[in-house]
């Protein structure tokens, strides 16, 4: 009698695999004649590299989108962009639950777990997340098309909103504002003065890079703060807190920059404001990025590699780990035992996995910008250090250094958008794994540090 031989994915090998399904089906719809205006087939690597940018919600693109793609083209980027908002994990939920399909209890719990810690079935989660989509991407939509329906009439202007709409919250970047009727070239750089595109598409980016978690969270709580986990506390402190100084610190910068000529004060406060939050994994230029300061440049920088919230649209390192980081090298100066935050306290252990996930993400940085600083004869060093942030910070900005990019280099930027959009935690564990403990335990010993 033969014996049967099950292959048991954990829910990490799941979701990576689900990631990494989308992509190469994405591509094999966008190399069709159709896809492309020109009706010539798109080359795969190409149709593979746009596809990756769109399911890692990235934004970073060999063609201008406008005027490559033909409607339906556009349509899969679309719905690529918005199969990775919602979650491939909130999909497989949902094909679980409507062909009645068994989890294990380890898989289950990284499925059904709340924003409170309390198991809920698939289809409540499932609806909270698409529920929320919805109404923010409908209300963005709206607004949008007060500007972009006086501008480009009313089929474009509500295509237009849509598309800008599902981008911004699902912190995608993809800008289609490339050509118009009669050939003048826009995108949303041209609006960055405008209080009504940039506040909407800002709001749009925050919500979306906030993390289901935090504002189903904020929900659940009714607003109340004193009420609310100390993941979300967390989270909209450090927030508040990047997008205040980011702004402060761009209006510094780049009060010279020559994309704000003619700007009055109020217009370069709010086009620094949305500086200090596209860059958080969102994508939109709103101010050309081979304009920069050094000063900007390297705080551009330094916002793509922070990132989103964890189990958001947003990719990067991510705000937790970030925060996590910080306070537990401050209690470590310190010479504290516990990592206290507020009336809480954290187990060292998550320390652990933030300084190991911040040393994979530098590593791989650096191994990558190596690479493509030896095989990639177009580019300065300065434009393929931001390509590589921008790719696994999952920001989509560039300095329009991605059409130029040789196969080899387009092949690790796509391994950089993959890797951050799944997160270096989760490809780990998707990779490495195991059910069980090693027994015996290795004697202690030091090393000198410091």
């Amino acid at each position: 009698m033969k014996r049967k031989i099950r292959f048991r994915l954990s829910v990490w090998q799941f979701l990576a695999l689900a990631y990494l399904i989308g992509i190469i089906l994405g591509s094999v719809l966008l190399i069709l004649p159709f896809a492309t205006r020109s009706g010539h087939q798109t080359s795969y690597l190409n149709a593979l590299f746009t596809a990756a940018s769109a399911v890692s919600s990235t934004g970073l693109s060999p063609y201008d989108t406008a005027t490559h793609w033909t409607l339906f083209g556009q349509l899969i980027i679309l719905f690529l962009i918005q199969a990775s908002g919602l979650g491939f994990m909130t999909l497989v939920s949902a094909a679980f639950l409507i062909f009645k399909r068994g989890l294990g209890m380890s898989s289950k719990s990284a499925f059904i777990l709340d924003s409170r810690g309390k198991y809920n079935g698939v289809g409540t989660l499932l609806k909270r997340i698409v529920a929320g989509t919805a109404i923010f991407e409908s209300a963005g939509a709206l607004l949008l098309m007060c500007r972009f329906i006086p501008d480009y009439g009313v089929a474009n202007g509500i295509y237009f909103s849509v598309w800008h709409s599902v981008s911004a919250f699902c912190n995608a970047g993809f800008d289609i504002l490339g050509s118009v009727e009669g050939g003048t070239f826009v995108s949303v750089t041209q609006y960055v003065n405008e209080p009504l595109v940039t506040c909407t598409l800002a709001a749009l980016i925050i919500l979306g890079g906030l993390g289901f978690a935090v504002w189903g969270d904020i929900i659940d709580c009714k607003f109340n703060v004193k009420k609310f986990q100390l993941n979300t506390k967390v989270v909209l402190t450090v927030n508040l807190a990047l997008f205040s100084a980011g702004t402060l610190l761009f209006m510094i910068f780049e009060r010279n920059n020559p994309t704000y000529e003619g700007f009055n004060f109020g217009e370069k406060l709010l086009a620094s404001f949305f500086n200090s939050v596209s860059p958080r994994s969102a994508g939109f230029a709103g101010t050309d990025m081979c304009t920069l300061s050094d000063s900007g440049y390297l705080l551009t920088i330094l916002l793509m590699f922070i990132g989103g919230g964890s189990g958001s649209t947003a990719g990067g390192l991510r705000v937790g780990t970030f925060a996590v980081i910080i306070i537990g090298m401050l209690t470590v100066f310190r010479g504290r035992r516990d990592i206290n935050i507020g009336k809480k306290r954290i187990d060292y252990n998550l320390l652990s996995q933030a300084l190991a996930i911040l040393a994979a993400c530098l590593m791989i940085l650096v191994t990558c910008i190596l690479i493509m600083c030896a095989i990639e004869p177009e580019g300065t060093f300065k434009e393929i250090a931001f390509e590589c942030v921008s790719a696994l910070g999952n920001s989509g900005l560039s300095m329009s250094l991605t059409p130029k990019l040789t196969a080899a280099s387009r092949v690790i930027i796509i391994l950089l958008m993959y890797a951050g959009r799944v997160g270096i935690l989760t490809l780990a564990l998707a990779l490495g794994e195991k059910k069980t403990n090693a027994e015996i335990r290795k004697p202690i010993d030091t090393l000198l540090i410091g």
